[in-house]
């Protein structure tokens, strides 16, 4: 090889050349098997575009660094340029190493879908391969600076010395970076211990949005005016705050009207279960159908305070359904029955029951499905979740044996 090189400059340096056009050529023909080969796998597709650069790059400098080491050193600038090819050579195999993470990633994402139904699976899966991905490319920037300086002779002898005082210089930078490092740490107990996952609707600093972004340091949270709060990673392990869909997708929500005390309510829950079921409306199509109640949780004063509870299957469409619910009611009111308007009264008058004013019998009880913890099947399964112990149970605990006499701590001791 060293006889194939030429002795003039000007010779060495168009060898050099024809060498470079010869690898970049290469290289575009490597390109154009692998985008062949894309047909049919999209793996290789992504890998031949975001690709294509560092590996022609790379055999370049391969072919220029292996031209020079053999030819003779003419004015003493080869052996400088070969230092710098050598670094340019290890900076586009990191380059290399950090396309094939992304495309790697980008693969196992594309597995999870989360435009489905049940999506909690597949969002944790991809807020841990995100993370991943980022780790995984911080250590090949860091593996790849390291290579580089360890081609420098001051650097490798600087490095033992590095080595012999790790602790101390461990226990400095700890000291130095404990908020930083106390936010990675946090940030890697978020994507494993499936606390919070993208896409998961949370309130947080009294504002309502979506995980948007989850980094090694602060979490992104895309708010519902398409605002974005951004907060450090350890706000959400030492904060309490709600997620909305930590289980499930479905939640309840309330609607609260403060009316007469005029109103009829059983006409009310009549008009609301029509809203909820016409299928002309958009209550089928926002309301998932478990829970439809109207409840009088207040009644004091001049107004009696009527709560509607339906559930809807995402937080978006709650909220939907809250505002639909909210003014169909109200315009019901004023329609049907105006006199039930909220209004304060300055005279303590005797008012009649309306059903005794317009002559009709009373209504009948309230139906079954109008409370949510009592009078159905279902109500009693919902409240089987807040009930305490039962009274055979508390019998039992009353009467379990205590311990023996011989455990028993003496009087005074």
């Amino acid at each position: 090889m060293a006889d194939l090189v030429p002795d003039e400059t000007w010779q060495l340096v168009a060898l050099l050349a024809v060498a470079a056009l010869a690898a970049w050529l290469v290289g575009v023909l490597i390109g154009v098997l692998v985008r062949r080969l894309a047909r049919t796998s999209v793996v290789a597709a992504d890998l031949s575009r975001r690709g294509r650069a560092p590996l022609r790059t790379l055999l370049v400098l391969i072919a220029v660094t292996v031209v020079l080491d053999a030819g003779p050193a003419l004015g003493g600038w080869r052996d400088p340029v070969v230092r710098v090819l050598g670094l340019a050579l290890i900076a586009t195999v990191g380059w290399l190493l950090a396309v094939a993470v992304q495309v790697a990633a980008d693969m196992a994402l594309a597995r999870y879908d989360v435009d489905v139904v049940d999506n909690r699976h597949a969002r944790r899966v991809r807020t841990q391969i995100s993370l991943l991905r980022r780790l995984a490319i911080v250590l090949v920037v860091v593996l790849t600076i390291a290579a580089m300086l360890l081609t420098f002779p001051a650097a490798r002898a600087a490095g033992a010395g590095i080595l012999a005082s790790a602790g101390v210089i461990s226990i400095v930078a700890g000291l130095a970076a404990q908020t930083s490092l106390a936010n990675v740490f946090a940030g890697l107990q978020l994507a494993f211990t499936d606390a919070i996952r993208v896409d998961d609707v949370v309130v947080v600093e009294d504002e309502w949005g979506r995980i948007e972004e989850i980094t090694l340091t602060y979490v992104v949270v895309h708010i519902w005016d398409d605002r974005r709060l951004v907060l450090p990673s350890t706000y959400f392990t030492t904060t309490p705050f709600e997620n909305w869909t930590r289980k499930e997708s479905a939640v309840l929500g309330s609607v609260e009207l403060d009316v007469d005390w005029t109103v009829p309510f059983d006409e009310m829950r009549t008009e609301l279960h029509r809203l909820l079921e016409d299928e002309g409306g958009r209550g089928p199509e926002l309301w998932d159908g478990r829970v439809g109640v109207l409840q009088v949780t207040d009644a004091v004063g001049s107004v009696v305070r009527a709560r509607v509870l339906v559930s809807a299957q995402d937080a978006g469409t709650l909220f939907d359904l809250r505002c639909h619910v909210r003014e169909h009611l109200v315009g019901w009111l004023q329609r049907e029955h105006p006199e039930g308007l909220p209004h304060v009264r300055v005279e303590g008058a005797s008012i009649a029951p309306s059903a005794v004013r317009a002559g009709r019998r009373p209504l009948a009880p309230s139906s079954s499905d109008s409370s949510l913890f009592t009078g159905s099947t279902q109500a009693r399964e919902r409240s089987r979740a807040f009930a305490g112990p039962s009274q055979e149970e508390v019998a039992d605990r009353d009467t379990a044996p205590g311990p023996p006499e011989d455990d028993r701590p003496e009087r005074g001791s």
